[in-house]
C-alpha cells in the first residue's frame, strides 16, 4: 500500500465535540456560577466572579514548548481541549459562543464557498474575500439568519447574568459579532492592558462573567512565524499581562485562558501555490478555507477527478476526501445541518504533513505568510485550559 493510500485509509483524529472540546468551556463556566441551565462538563469550581481571556493563536503545544517564555501561564495549565475542524479564529469562536460544533452552527471556516458567489466568502470581515471589490456582505448575507442558533450569552442574559466582551473596536456591529455575539455586552479594549483594566473594573458584580479576546500572539505568529523572537516575545507579554491580571482578582473569583487554535511554520517551498502546480488545479473553480484546511468547488462533474488528483499530489500530506466522505469522518462534529454541508464545497483536504495550499492571485499576503494553522494535527487543535482561582 502506497504512503497515500495508507493515509487517506485512515480515519483522522477527530475532535472532542461534547466532552473537552471549546464548545463545553462557556457551559461549564456558568455552571460554575451556579447558573440553571447550563451543564459543568470540564467540572470547574464553583465561583461568584469569571474571566475568560481568549489569547488568539495560543496553541497547546506551544505554550508547552516556550515554558520559559510563560512561566505563569503553564503554572496553572490543566489538560488541553481541542478546537475543532478547521482550527480556525470564526470557527473556534463560533463554538465557543454557541456550544455546537461547526457543523451545526455552520461558520465552517475562515473563508467558505457559498452558492450563488464566484469569489469565497470572508467570514472575519463579512465580505467577499481575495483581490477585487471589497463587498460588505451583512446585507445580502444576513448574520442573525447565517447563524440562527441561540447563543450561550443569550442564555445566559437571560438568567440575568449578562457576559461582558472586551475586544477591538471594529467588532462592535461586524458580521460575526453579530452572528455569534448576540447578547454580549460590548466594550472597546484595543491593547491587552486595556483589556486587563477593563476586566477588573466589570468584575465587581456578583455573580460577574468577562471574557476578553487579544490578537496579536496570531499576527505574529502568521507575520513572523512561530519560532520567532517576535512570537515569544509577545507570549511573555501575554503572560506577564495575565499574571498581573490574575493577581489582582476580586474574591471568589475564577480566571480560565484558552486559545482557538495552534499554529504551524511553513517554508517557502512548502506552501504549494495552485498557480505552479496545474494538476492540482485542474477542476478547480473556487478555492476556500485557509492554507492547511482547504474546501475545494470544482467544474460540475470534476469533483472525483480532483479527489484523485490532490490525492496523488499530496496524499503523503494531507487527507483529501469527497465532502461527504469528510462528514462521515466525524471531524464537523455528528451533526452537519444542509446549510454547513452546502458550504463546505466538493472537496475537503486537510494537511497532516508539513504543507499548505496557497493561491497568490486571490491572496497574495496569505501565500507570503510563515505561520498557519486549520488543521487535525495536535500542533493546531490543542488549545490551553489554563484556571487560576483567587
Amino acid at each position: 500500500m502506497s504512503p497515500a493510500t495508507h493515509k487517506n485509509a485512515q480515519n483522522p483524529p477527530v475532535p472532542r465535540y461534547g466532552v473537552r472540546s471549546l464548545g463545553e468551556l462557556l457551559p461549564s463556566m456558568l455552571s460554575a456560577l451556579g447558573i440553571h441551565g447550563f451543564e459543568n462538563f470540564l467540572a470547574m469550581e464553583p465561583a461568584a466572579r469569571a474571566c475568560l481571556m481568549l489569547v488568539d493563536g495560543l496553541g497547546w503545544e506551544l505554550l508547552r514548548e516556550n515554558r520559559k517564555s510563560a512561566p505563569f501561564l503553564n503554572s496553572i495549565a490543566r489538560d488541553p481541549l481541542t478546537a475543532g475542524f478547521p482550527a480556525t479564529t470564526a470557527a473556534s469562536l463560533s463554538s465557543l459562543a454557541t456550544g455546537l460544533p461547526p457543523g451545526e452552527h455552520g461558520l465552517i471556516g475562515y473563508t467558505m464557498a457559498l452558492p450563488g458567489y464566484d469569489r469565497a466568502f470572508n467570514t472575519l470581515t463579512w465580505s467577499l474575500y481575495g483581490i477585487g471589490p471589497r463587498v460588505d456582505l451583512r446585507e445580502e448575507v444576513v448574520p442573525e439568519a447565517f447563524q440562527p442558533q441561540p447563543t450561550l450569552p443569550e442564555r445566559a442574559a437571560a438568567a440575568g447574568v449578562p457576559i461582558h466582551y472586551l475586544g477591538p473596536a471594529f467588532h462592535k456591529g461586524s458580521g460575526l459579532s453579530r452572528a455569534i455575539g448576540r447578547g454580549q455586552r460590548f466594550h472597546a479594549a484595543e491593547s491587552l492592558e486595556a483589556v486587563q483594566q477593563a476586566a477588573l473594573r466589570r468584575l465587581d458584580a456578583r455573580p460577574a462573567f468577562v471574557y476578553g479576546y487579544h490578537s496579536r500572539l496570531d499576527a505574529a505568529g502568521h507575520v513572523e512565524g512561530v519560532a520567532s523572537q517576535a512570537w515569544q516575545d509577545e507570549l511573555a507579554a501575554v503572560d506577564q499581562a495575565i499574571r498581573t491580571l490574575a493577581e489582582q482578582l476580586p474574591a471568589d473569583a475564577t480566571l480560565a485562558v484558552t486559545g482557538d487554535h495552534g499554529m504551524v511554520d511553513l517554508y517557502p517551498n512548502e506552501r504549494l501555490d495552485l498557480a505552479d502546480h496545474p494538476d492540482l488545479a485542474a477542476g478547480v473553480t473556487l478555492l476556500a478555507g485557509e492554507a492547511r484546511a482547504r474546501y475545494v468547488r470544482a467544474v460540475p462533474g470534476a469533483a472525483d477527478d480532483v479527489v484523485t488528483a490532490w490525492r496523488s499530489i499530496l496524499g503523503d500530506r494531507m487527507w483529501v476526501w469527497s465532502r461527504d466522505e469528510a462528514i462521515s469522518t466525524g471531524i464537523f462534529g455528528p451533526r452537519v445541518t444542509d446549510q454547513a454541508r452546502e458550504r463546505i464545497g466538493d472537496v475537503v483536504a486537510a494537511a497532516f504533513g508539513r504543507v499548505g495550499i496557497v493561491q497568490r492571485d486571490v491572496d497574495p499576503a496569505q501565500a507570503r505568510l510563515n505561520g498557519h494553522h486549520g488543521s487535525l494535527t495536535p500542533a493546531e487543535q490543542l488549545v490551553p485550559f489554563l484556571l487560576y482561582r483567587s
